[in-house]
């Protein structure tokens, strides 16, 4: 069952790190759509790795209970571990791209208020 969470796990985590590669492309191509349609499915994937994750964990601590060597299962768990990290990083990549995108939309749309006397739209009837 362990070997089977942490193998899971694994699998979101690779989806997930494709998503977010996908997302860096789109971002350089500018199809701001396609990270729309992804992100609801990248929450799913976050959420069910903390479910597994905080599963995992059960499993290893009952087993420790049963008196059996966790160590056996130290290898996987490192590698998971390397992959978060790895995952951790991606997004920091991501980040670091989309949050410039978004402080030159917000400067851009003070200054264009700004110029309208504090609102977007200067409607006139």
């Amino acid at each position: 069952m362990i070997s089977k969470t942490i193998n899971d796990i694994s699998n979101l985590v690779n989806e997930l790190k494709t998503s977010i590669n996908q997302d860096i492309s789109d971002i350089k191509e500018a199809k701001h759509e396609e990270l729309l349609t992804r992100n609801d499915e990248k929450h799913h994937m976050i959420d069910e790795i903390m479910n597994l994750k905080m599963q995992l964990n059960k499993e290893l601590m009952a087993k420790i209970q049963e008196g059996e060597d966790v160590n056996i299962y130290r290898q996987s768990v490192d590698s998971l571990e390397t992959q978060l990290k790895d995952l951790y990083e991606l997004n920091k990549k991501l980040a670091s791209i989309v949050l410039p995108v978004q402080q030159m939309y917000k400067e851009l749309v003070s200054d264009i208020t700004a110029a309208n006397g504090g609102q977007i739209f200067d409607i006139k009837a």
